[in-house]
């Protein structure tokens, strides 16, 4: 199935022009079958997505954006979050400890927002996203080749705050669930790949490896169109 994992309703992220019932529509039009609403240090969402979930069918997953002192990672299946500003590792640490799940958000975009070379030095991620909607191709690339030397999960989003970047990059699961628990269980498995939105469908993004290139990973039929 193909979700998008992170995206911004407008209640709790003041830079979104998006509300719930437009981010559900649209993603049942491009054939997304569950969305994640990450909004900007909070999870005030979480009751209202959940009663809404029920009502349509459509599996929401709330999680939390959260800007740590190093960059932006976005996190499921906690309940407590810091109401300031801590390090990165701090957070990872108070994730971990909730049995929840964190991955870093686009970590080399050129808006001071991302870990950057913090990647090296934070242990404790799961993820990281490789496919960003709002991101360039070769911070997305860059992201790519730290997730290969780093050992972890790849992911994509649309990280969409207006209704044309809904999801224009997604992550694609090997299964079905449609439970919060049933997507945490899926994403400690690690079996998920970025995708991005294009032609009418969804295309898995492969990261092939170059056997004689300094660059481990390459992007092949990687549409940047997608991000004008």
């Amino acid at each position: 199935m193909f979700i998008d994992t992170h995206m911004h309703e407008m209640t709790y992220s003041k830079d979104s022009f998006l509300a719930l019932d437009q981010m559900v529509q649209i993603a049942r039009m491009k054939g997304l079958e569950g969305i994640c609403i990450t909004d900007h240090d909070s999870m005030g969402l979480k009751e209202y997505a959940a009663e809404y979930s029920k009502d349509t069918g459509f599996p929401i997953f709330v999680g939390i954006e959260y800007y740590s002192l190093q960059g932006d990672i976005v996190a499921f299946g906690i309940e407590d979050y810091p109401t300031e500003r801590i390090p990165a590792q701090d957070f990872i640490d108070l994730v971990n400890a909730q049995a929840g799940v964190c991955f870093a958000a686009h970590p080399f975009r050129n808006n001071n927002r991302g870990l950057e070379e913090n990647l090296r030095k934070v242990k404790g991620l799961h993820g990281l996203e490789v496919l960003n909607g709002s991101t360039s191709v070769e911070a997305c690339q860059k992201a790519a080749r730290y997730a290969a030397e780093l050992g972890l999960f790849t992911l994509g989003s649309s990280d969409c705050h207006v209704p044309e970047k809904v999801g224009v990059c997604a992550t694609y699961f090997p299964e079905k669930f449609h439970t919060m628990e049933g997507f945490l269980d899926a994403f400690r498995k690690g079996q998920m790949k970025p995708a991005y939105y294009a032609g009418g469908k969804y295309h898995v993004l492969e990261l092939k490896e170059q056997q004689k290139s300094k660059i481990p990973f390459t992007f092949y039929a990687f549409n940047d169109r997608m991000y004008l």
